[in-house]
């Protein structure tokens, strides 16, 4: 077995100590990890007295590249979290928010992946405002997000769906597949490169299980039926599974997620929302709240119908989410001298009139 085979960079060999054992964390179960490295698999655990007692200490998560102290009648310690290319992080349900842990309100979901695969399923489940919200955070972590329509084979309009999507995810790749009739499967496999990661990304019920399965060619994650009521399922993925497949790219498939809470998106938000970006700082005041101001170019816009009023709404609220999860002091900060300005031009535009 060799590291380097999972996807393992040059850059990341050097300067590491010899004493030590380079491996790749493939799941991640609390406290404990499942670890793969050139002497095979097993697991580990944090050196908890080299992270506790370093506050800049980075906490693993799946698809890290770590430095372990290897035993082999046991668990192996991990002494240092090498360096991510990328990482997926999303503010904490609050069971998770005393768990992992190097900032109580983040949680790690995985690291070092080439693409992000965005899915959403063709059923009840098909939300263009949530394909937004996993853009916005795909596009800061580091990876080239790809969106996946899942279920194909239940739809007749597939074409309008991928437009309608396409409106929405500017600039990224938009597939439609079925794991039924096999449709649409062959043009996502360029992406299945050997030494590739993918993770996937996706609530529960959308097929991300079912497609991992189809492109092993054999069932390796357990799948489960949705609720036809509501299309949704059950969490039959539990933790966070690298899965390597027979070609040698790899996957890492993720739990449903109820909650998928902002986290430093700032600049994934301004990527997925750059039709509204383009009309920013173009208003005739500086300090333009975009509410009702004479000269703003984002209310132009969306009088003409260059932008949806409901996209410009949806891009504030992640804003505003992204910005009170990060720092939330500083974000009610912010808001009270906004409301200061608005409550000035208010006035002056009572004494105009």
């Amino acid at each position: 077995m060799d590291i380097q085979d999972y996807g393992l960079k040059n850059n990341l060999i050097e300067n590491i100590d010899e004493n030590k054992t380079i491996a790749r964390i493939i799941a991640t179960h609390k406290d404990r990890y499942e670890i793969v490295c050139n002497n095979g698999k097993g697991f580990a655990q944090i050196k908890r007295g080299v992270y506790y007692d370093n506050p800049n200490s980075i906490y693993p998560t799946t698809g890290d590249f770590v430095l372990i102290e290897r035993n082999n009648t046991g668990d192996s310690m991990i002494y240092e979290t090498l360096n991510r290319q990328s990482s997926f992080s999303r503010t904490a349900s609050s069971s998770d928010r005393n768990r992992e842990m190097h900032n109580q309100h983040e949680q790690l979901v995985a690291a070092n992946f080439d693409y992000v695969f965005i899915m959403q399923s063709l059923n009840n489940n098909f939300n263009t405002n949530r394909i937004e919200r996993y853009l916005s955070l795909a596009w800061s972590s580091g990876g080239i997000p790809v969106v996946v329509l899942t279920k194909s084979d239940l739809v007749s309009n597939v074409e309008e769906y991928i437009a309608e999507v396409k409106n929405v995810a500017i600039g990224v790749d938009v597939y439609a597949v079925s794991c039924v009739t096999k449709d649409g499967i062959e043009d996502i496999k360029k992406y299945f490169l050997k030494g590739n990661t993918i993770v996937f990304l996706g609530s529960s019920g959308v097929g991300k299980s079912t497609l991992v399965n189809t492109l092993y060619g054999e069932e390796v994650m357990k799948t489960s039926e949705i609720r036809e009521n509501d299309s949704r399922g059950r969490h039959t993925t539990t933790s966070r599974n690298l899965i390597m497949l027979p070609n040698g790219a790899m996957i890492i498939d993720t739990p449903g997620m109820r909650e998928l809470g902002m986290w430093d998106a700032e600049e994934g938000i301004s990527k997925t929302f750059q039709d509204i970006g383009q009309y920013m700082g173009q208003c005739k005041y500086s300090d333009c709240t975009h509410t009702n101001e004479p000269g703003c170019k984002i209310l132009e816009a969306i009088e003409n119908g260059e932008i949806s009023r409901e996209r410009f709404e949806q891009y504030l609220k992640l804003q505003k989410e992204s910005q009170y999860n990060t720092n939330s002091e500083q974000y009610l900060r912010d808001k009270k001298e906004k409301f200061k300005n608005i409550a000035k031009i208010n006035k002056h535009n009572k004494n105009v009139w």
